[in-house]
């Protein structure tokens, strides 16, 4: 797995929350390294941190997912995600509602990175920023009672964002969805 850190203080509880499964965490910073470097890894995933800037700001994450789309399962976490709709015609605005540190309840469509969890469930918030989708490939899997959207996948390639953060201490099941997207990875390499 490579993690790209876009230098946020929650890389490190991405990595944590992942060490707790059987797989081997490689982390990068969004500048300091190169898409052939990480072809050379090749990564059975690849995580996209959260992150301080927006997607324009975010070394090489948009080349990144235009690389890595077709080659191995892609979640992006909170700018990650932002990154991702970006890539694929959407756009990051200002939230009409910024939250930092605020648990919110999430609902989803209880597929992939959400199955077997309860709907709703609670989830920790921590941006300024969130998403308008541009294209029909993106589905929304998750938004909350002001129907932002809080997940989205891809509808042909295996890619999925969060605009919560699993990793945090408020968020029921992050756990839970982290072994769902490792379980993902694992049927795509079958």
């Amino acid at each position: 797995m490579v993690l790209i850190d876009n230098y946020d203080s929650f890389t490190y509880n991405l990595v944590q929350l992942f060490s707790q499964f059987p797989v081997e965490i490689v982390v990068w910073r969004n500048d300091v390294i190169g898409l052939l470097d990480i072809e050379k890894e090749r990564p059975s995933c690849i995580i996209i941190s959260p992150g301080p800037k927006t997607p324009t700001e975010s070394g090489i994450c948009k080349d990144l997912v235009r690389r890595f789309k077709d080659i191995c399962p892609i979640l992006g976490v909170c700018l990650g995600m932002q990154i991702i709709n970006e890539v694929f015609g959407g756009d990051t605005v200002l939230s009409p509602r910024p939250a930092h540190g605020e648990k919110d309840r999430i609902f989803h469509h209880g597929e992939g990175i959400f199955a077997a969890l309860p709907n709703p469930f609670w989830a920790a918030r921590y941006h300024s920023l969130t998403i308008k989708k541009g294209s029909d490939d993106i589905q929304v899997t998750a938004w909350n009672e002001e129907n932002l959207i809080m997940g989205i996948a891809h509808q042909h390639y295996l890619i999925w964002g969060v605009q919560f953060h699993p990793e945090s201490f408020m968020t029921e099941h992050g756990y839970k969805m982290a072994g769902n997207f490792l379980h993902l990875v694992k049927q795509s390499h079958a």
